[in-house]
Parts: C-alpha cells; sequence; structure tokens
C-alpha cells in the first residue's frame, strides 16, 4: 500500500489537508474506500481508509496497527563529500530507497561546491522533502534524517559510529572484511569529485577510520554511496 508520513500519533480518525490531502487525491488518484498505510515515524504503521475526500481535505479512518518491519537493523550514517550540482539530491534519494540513516553534507578540502550558511540551510529544506518522498515511496518507517551541512573535523569530532569506514581510491580493506552481518551502527564516509587529501585520509585513519575499497573501479562521487550502501546493506541480511 501507500504510505504516507503525518507528524502526530494517529486514533481512531485522521484528517488530512494541505499538502498531504493533494497528495493523495491529486498525485496518487486515490479514491474513497481505498486503503493506505500511515505513519509517525515511530516504527508503527497504521492500515487505514478513506472515508471522506473534499476539495481541501482527506478524512481517513484507522483499521488497524502494526510494527514497520520496513527499517534496516544496521543504521548507517553517510558523510558526503559536498559535490557540484544536484548530484547530492539524486544521492539522497537513492540512499533513502536502499535504507540510510542519516547523510550529512560534508565540506573537504578537494569541495568545489562551498554553499554559505544561508544557502546550505535553504538548500537542507530541499533534500529533507526529498528524503520524505523517497521515504514514502520506498515504504520506509522513517524518514532519513540530511543534517546541516559541516566540515570534515566536525564531522570526525561528533560522529558515534561503531565502524568507520573510508572509501579511498587509493586503496584498502575488502568490505567483506571489515563489515560483519551482525553489525549496527557505521558511518561511512565517501570523499567529492576530487576525493579525499592525503592529510584527510591521515587524519580519518588516526580518528578510527579503517580504508576500504568498492573494487578496482574508480566510482563516481555519486555513484559511491549508492554501492557502499546497497554491500553494506547486503553484507548485514538486510537486502533479504
Amino acid at each position: 500500500m501507500q504510505k504516507l508520513f503525518i507528524d502526530f500519533t494517529p486514533e481512531n480518525q485522521i484528517i488530512l489537508d494541505g499538502e498531504q490531502a493533494r497528495h493523495i487525491t491529486k498525485s496518487l488518484r486515490m479514491k474513497v474506500g481505498d486503503m493506505l498505510t500511515v505513519t509517525d515515524g515511530s516504527g508503527s504503521d497504521w492500515g487505514c481508509r478513506i472515508d471522506e475526500i473534499t476539495k481541501d481535505t482527506a478524512t481517513l479512518s484507522v483499521c488497524y496497527k502494526q510494527a514497520s518491519d520496513s527499517e534496516p537493523d544496521c543504521k548507517v550514517t553517510i558523510y558526503q563529500g559536498v559535490p557540484k550540482g544536484s548530484k547530492l539530491e539524486d544521492i539522497i534519494q537513492k540512499c533513502t530507497e536502499l535504507g540510510v540513516f542519516r547523510i550529512v553534507p560534508t565540506l573537504t578540502e578537494r569541495c568545489i561546491s562551498r554553499p554559505d550558511e544561508k544557502g546550505a540551510k535553504r538548500k537542507n529544506e530541499r533534500y529533507q522533502k526529498i528524503a520524505l518522498e523517497a521515504a514514502q515511496q520506498s515504504g520506509r518507517g522513517i524518514v532519513p534524517e540530511i543534517a546541516q551541512q559541516i566540515t570534515l573535523k566536525q564531522a570526525i569530532a561528533s560522529d558515534e559510529g561503531e565502524l568507520k569506514i573510508l572509501f579511498y581510491e587509493g586503496g584498502g580493506e575488502k568490505l567483506t572484511s571489515l563489515v560483519k552481518s551482525d553489525a549496527k551502527n557505521v558511518s561511512i564516509f565517501i570523499g567529492p569529485e576530487g576525493g579525499f587529501s592525503a592529510d584527510e585520509v591521515k587524519l580519518l585513519t588516526e580518528n578510527g577510520a579503517q580504508c576500504a575499497t568498492l573494487g578496482k573501479r574508480i566510482l563516481r562521487t555519486q555513484t559511491a554511496p549508492v554501492a557502499a550502501l546497497t554491500a553494506i546493506m547486503l553484507l548485514t541480511n538486510n537486502l533479504e
């Protein structure tokens, strides 16, 4: 069923208005009697029936509640070197579909795109909307957080990942030797178009990151996080 995220806990009846009502009636072309799933992002899903549609609202009745089973049990945070153009939007969309927990746009030495604080906040609103739409389309139980832009040093200082992996074109360990099936909290660092500098690689490894490779081919910055996340989901049995 179609899934819709709401910002409150459902009770017996739900009245949606504004963009959410238009999404149901215009985008999804749903009608009275159709079923859909709503979630507040807390790990529970509510199955609902559409009872009434007006010009501005949609009224739903709650039929049942169940635990969401679509979330991976491995939480992956991606520290993504800020890329040019709309590449980050593509990364957010695809990685949300694949099960990412959090994405942090990260400024590194070789980032060509360097939005100022105001510009970064404006873009973040767009990024969070893309994550929401991708989460609804793919049936996620949560909407991944798209954090505000930070520097690499800030990322290293604040990261709490049990396993930290640096994907580096200079080579590294195979993912199969680093990621075990019971891994629960993984942080991965992806460089921008020019990759990481030698100093950044040294800084990351000195702070617990392990270098890994995604094969003998050099992947684009928008391809690497998708490939890495897919591999981690597979190795932790979250693509079954």
